[in-house]
């Protein structure tokens, strides 16, 4: 007799729990934002599978000890790709001054810069054999 009303109380109390977990207020929430699917954070790394870094995306903070056309190094986001050595063949950058995308080779210099910012913008193309600058002619 007393083992089934132990019974009974055990379920009671399991009911409760179970109809309290299903109309709780949910508090535990990741962010404010109302659509799903929405992943937010300071920094992102993919990586491969040796664990080796192959593309990040973040936002740096200013910085007032690199001084950059006279000014302190403006806060940036930043989407690099990276090679399986580490090297980052792809560099996508935007600022409150501008934007960049620097596109790298395999050979040390090869790449291809495009820059725009302020009220300005070019091309810069650079390889072993030397360099070429192009801007827009006034």
């Amino acid at each position: 007799m007393k083992t089934q009303r132990l019974l009974i109380v055990l379920t009671a109390v399991n009911l409760g729990l179970l109809c309290y977990q299903l109309i709780q207020p949910r508090l535990a929430v990741a962010s404010t934002v109302s659509s799903p699917g929405v992943l937010r954070g300071r920094s992102l790394e993919i990586v491969d599978e040796q664990g080796r870094i192959r593309a990040s995306i973040a936002v740096l903070p200013e910085d007032p000890k690199v001084i950059w056309k006279g000014k302190p190094y403006p806060e940036t986001t930043l989407l690099r790709l990276l090679s399986p050595d580490g090297r980052p063949n792809v560099k996508l950058g935007a600022s409150r001054s501008g934007s960049a995308l620097v596109i790298g080779g395999e050979a040390d210099p090869t790449y291809i810069q495009v820059l725009a910012e302020g009220g300005e913008s070019m091309l810069k193309l650079v390889n072993k054999d030397g360099e070429r600058l192009i801007k827009p002619e006034k």
